[in-house]
């Protein structure tokens, strides 16, 4: 991007995203170089202008009583853009915007209108945060610059799955912009417990991959809180097979990855898988794999 291409803008998408159950629009996202000043002017109710300037330097008055959250007595605060530079605008907020010659300032400017609707359904860490603040100004932290580029490669380039990416890029916004404010404040909401009923695929496929020199029907069974006939029917149920097949199978691919070390003894594996003695094990691997495990071995060396 360069000053002889000095404007880009996407207003001919429909753009929509939510978090948390809030429907967000993106209504305007631009990225230019400018060498004029911007007339003073402000949003409308629920609409939100995100400003990241990479490069160049400029003025930026705001008007009306923001000295709260400008950090500043003065009545109408004048600051400084400077290169990584990030500053939001919400409603109601005037603001007259100026560069500072020789250089033009480039600037990337995301407009977004929150829904009111579904604000009032939802409650939304996020949104609640960016929203509490009408106007906010500082140095960028959370690499804002690199984000605004992959956006705007997504919406020039229009590759499969470019209209999810730009959502999640969007999302991706609102939370660095956030944490812009808070300074990386940790959060207070946590991810809630997840539930033996979701966890039990996790648990068996666990149990077969890590504890195969041991495995039995009544230990699995007590590892998901149910009885071994519960226990066989989810195996039937999530696996279609019984729960001889699965410890089978455990055992049988353990030996095949174990077979790969040519310097392990048929005895030694046999050892580690749990059977009684190397005889055992070849014949159970034989029937498996309708080879013996020496045979397996030549094979796959």
């Amino acid at each position: 991007m360069n000053n002889e291409n000095p404007k880009t803008l996407y207003t001919d998408m429909d753009i929509r995203f939510s978090m948390d159950g809030v429907s967000i629009r993106a209504l305007n996202i631009v990225l230019e170089y400018f060498d004029h000043a911007l007339p003073s002017h402000s949003h409308g109710s629920g609409c939100y202008e995100i400003h990241y300037v990479p490069q160049g330097f400029g003025k930026l008055k705001v008007g009306g009583n923001y000295r709260e959250f400008a950090k500043t007595e003065e009545a109408e605060p004048i600051y400084d853009i400077t290169p990584n530079t990030l500053f939001v605008t919400g409603p109601h907020v005037e603001h007259f915007q100026a560069p500072v010659p020789p250089d033009s300032m480039q600037e990337y400017c995301i407009y977004l209108k929150i829904s009111s609707s579904s604000r009032k359904k939802a409650s939304s860490p996020v949104l609640d945060a960016f929203t509490s603040i009408p106007f906010w100004i500082g140095k960028d932290t959370q690499g804002v610059h690199t984000l605004m580029r992959q956006l705007f490669d997504e919406l020039s380039n229009r590759y499969t799955g470019y209209q999810n990416q730009v959502e999640l890029l969007l999302s991706q916004l609102l939370i660095y912009t956030v944490r812009n404010y808070e300074q990386c404040r940790p959060s207070r909401t946590a991810f809630s417990k997840n539930n033996l009923t979701d966890s039990k695929s996790v648990i068996i496929e666990e149990y077969f991959l890590y504890e195969y020199q041991n495995l039995s029907l009544e230990a699995l069974a007590d590892k998901l809180k149910l009885s071994a006939r519960q226990t066989q029917r989810l195996l039937m149920e999530y696996y279609g097979k019984t729960f001889q097949q699965k410890k089978a199978e455990a055992k049988m691919s353990a030996a095949a990855v174990l077979l790969a070390d040519k310097a392990r003894s048929i005895t030694s594996i046999a050892e580690d898988l749990g059977y009684s003695s190397a005889e055992h094990f070849s014949s159970a691997f034989r029937k498996y794999y309708q080879s013996s495990p020496r045979e397996y071995r030549k094979q796959a060396l």
